[in-house]
């Protein structure tokens, strides 16, 4: 329990990294950042794992991030490019992942947050990109305005102001919200309904969900059409259809 990441891998197919460095609002230190690029390779690596879920330890902080005080110490102008281990940015993934944000999830701490799939939060929680208060960037929050609308995102890097957790789901940055001794819980089940269809459809449909943003209409149509053929010459896919007319439980065997 005292390693700087835990990583639990359940049976259910689910894992459950925890930054687990409270006494320093679980920022992203040397040894945090090593912990977590670990972790992430441990689930994408695990055939038996299918959705992530990324917690701190704690009620006060998901995590605060990066570490001013060894941006001072080395003189860190321009980040490295692989500094943080982002998920599907500096850390290659193919599965879903959820943040379950327990605390404060500032600037780093946003941006893991914002990388991951679905976001579940605490009552409790805030968010806040603070870079504008130390004299820093966050070109990283670019992707923002596929989540949020022009002035919102405009309002929250220009002063650097905390959300609300509850403010951060009127805007569509949160998907559910838990009261915090809820909040695994709920990240668990809503990884559970993820994990209730085919593999290869959730995995099709987590592409299309990318290529919809990063594409126009009609080119992002045809990109999709494409990520899907593999699912759609699937057994999973003549297995579906047929477990709903035997009136059972279709048996995903993810090929």
């Amino acid at each position: 329990m005292n390693e700087p990441v835990l990583f639990e891998a359940r049976d259910d197919g689910i894992a459950v990294i925890t930054l687990n460095r409270p006494e320093t609002r679980n920022c992203l230190t040397a040894e945090i950042r090593k912990g977590l690029y670990a972790a992430w390779e441990r689930f994408e690596q695990d055939p038996d794992l299918r959705v992530a879920i990324l917690t701190g330890m704690g009620e006060k902080a998901f995590c605060a991030g990066g570490d001013l005080k060894e941006m001072v110490e080395t003189g860190m102008r321009v980040p490295p490019r692989d500094l943080i281990p982002v998920p599907y940015d500096t850390v290659e993934l193919s599965k879903p992942t959820i943040a379950a944000v327990n605390g404060a999830a500032f600037a780093g701490g946003w941006l893991i947050a914002q990388a991951c799939d679905l976001c579940v939060a605490s009552t409790t929680a805030t968010f806040a990109i603070t870079e504008v208060k130390v004299g820093r960037s966050s070109p990283w929050a670019s992707p923002l305005i596929h989540m949020i609308p022009q002035r919102i995102m405009m309002e929250i890097l220009l002063t650097g102001k905390p959300v609300t957790a509850q403010r951060a789901y009127e805007i569509g940055l949160v998907n559910r919200l838990a009261e915090p001794a809820a909040l695994l819980e709920t990240a668990l089940e809503l990884a559970g309904e993820i994990l209730a269809g085919a593999p290869l459809s959730v995995r099709a449909a987590r592409e299309t969900v990318m290529i919809s943003t990063e594409m126009g209409r009609s080119a992002a149509l045809r990109a999709a059409r494409h990520a899907s053929e593999f699912c759609y010459n699937s057994d999973d896919a003549q297995e579906g259809p047929r477990a709903f007319g035997e009136k059972r439980s279709p048996q995903w065997r993810g090929h």
